[in-house]
């Protein structure tokens, strides 16, 4: 079967959206624009896997959308919403639950991470995210979809699932007239000069929102003067920056700090160490906080401008997800037929 070029991916809505957040996530939604139809998600549903408190959760919800809009993503002519609004990602995420094994969850290195010594007083959900992360790529029969490289093997796991489905439901497929390629294998997008954003206090540690240090990570909503304050005291090495990016091997701060400027400028690595190569990190540095405030500035300002307007956004997401039902629920009629319910 041809599937239809559709792109999906999603943030969730957990607060404090960072440099990180953008270059690995937001920036690259805005590029896909002008390439495939897409449909970027807030998923709310996968936030609620720890415990959220409730007034803040619908602020997050609307942040995020402010941040997907004020940097480039155009809801008019794609599909911007919050989970929660379809039924259906729950729907296939249940049906999902019924033909993932227990063998592929169990080595989701993710679940280990997030839930910690403490599994056993983990959420259910947070153990079966996985398989609502499939049902969100499959629900719209996503052919691409965006990720970081923490993300690689819940996109593999959404691929088994696909082909688990197609054949276990084959005949059943047949039977009702459609090709026996039900789910398409969707594909990951990675990469970026920045897919990663490491720490600006640790060079070894992701940019985090729950880090304890608000030093450790530029987000979206810092003014220019903290955006800049927070450059000059990024970690760095004593050594000069050197010439060529193979220099940059073991040097983990170095290399973050020109990733963060690549991505920026939108030019590899070599082009940045081309220029600055050689010379002292505070000259480097005072030209990245330059980039970094021409280039966030204007994002941030535009967020702020749409969260005081909740109601705006709100229509924006009821808008997007209207659109989204169109599709979600054809695929839902269809899997229903497939696998033998009374509809």
């Amino acid at each position: 079967m041809a599937f239809q070029q559709r792109v999906f991916s999603g943030v969730q809505p957990t607060g404090n959206l960072h440099l990180g957040n953008y270059l690995g996530a937001i920036q690259r939604f805005v590029a896909l624009q002008d390439s495939y139809d897409c449909l970027y998600c807030v998923v709310d549903m996968h936030a609620i896997t720890v415990w959220q408190d409730p007034a803040e959760l619908k602020k997050q919800i609307r942040e995020v959308t402010a941040a997907f809009i004020a940097a480039g993503i155009d809801p008019a002519k794609h599909i911007v919403f919050n989970q929660s609004q379809v039924s259906g990602h729950a729907e296939l995420a249940w049906v999902f639950n019924c033909v993932a094994r227990l063998g592929w969850l169990n080595r989701m290195t993710q679940f280990k991470e997030k839930a910690g010594k403490d599994r056993e007083n983990a959420s259910v959900g947070l153990y079966a995210y996985p398989n609502l992360m499939a049902a969100d790529i499959l629900l719209y029969r996503a052919t691409h979809v965006p990720v970081g490289e923490d993300q690689k093997q819940h996109l593999e796991l959404a691929r088994d699932i696909a082909q688990k489905f197609n054949n276990d439901f084959g005949p059943s497929m047949t039977a009702l007239g459609l090709e026996g390629t039900f789910f398409p294998q969707p594909e990951p997008l990675i990469g970026g000069p920045a897919a990663r954003v490491m720490s600006l206090r640790d060079g070894s540690k992701k940019m985090s929102k729950s880090d304890p240090s608000d030093l450790s990570r530029i987000n979206l909503t810092d003014d220019a003067d903290t955006v800049a304050s927070k450059i000059r005291k990024a970690k760095t090495d004593p050594e000069p920056l050197p010439s060529e990016a193979e220099g940059l091997k073991g040097r983990p701060e170095a290399e973050n700090l020109v990733g963060i400027y690549a991505a920026l400028a939108d030019i590899s690595k070599e082009k940045v160490l081309a220029e600055f190569g050689g010379g002292q990190f505070s000259t480097f540095k005072a030209a990245l906080v330059d980039l970094s405030v021409a280039k966030l500035g204007p994002v941030g300002s535009e967020m702020k401008r749409l969260v005081s307007e909740p109601s705006h956004i709100d229509a924006i997401l009821r808008d997007g997800a209207a659109r989204a039902r169109v599709i979600a629920d054809e695929t839902m009629r269809q899997v229903k037929d497939i696998v033998g319910f009374v509809r």
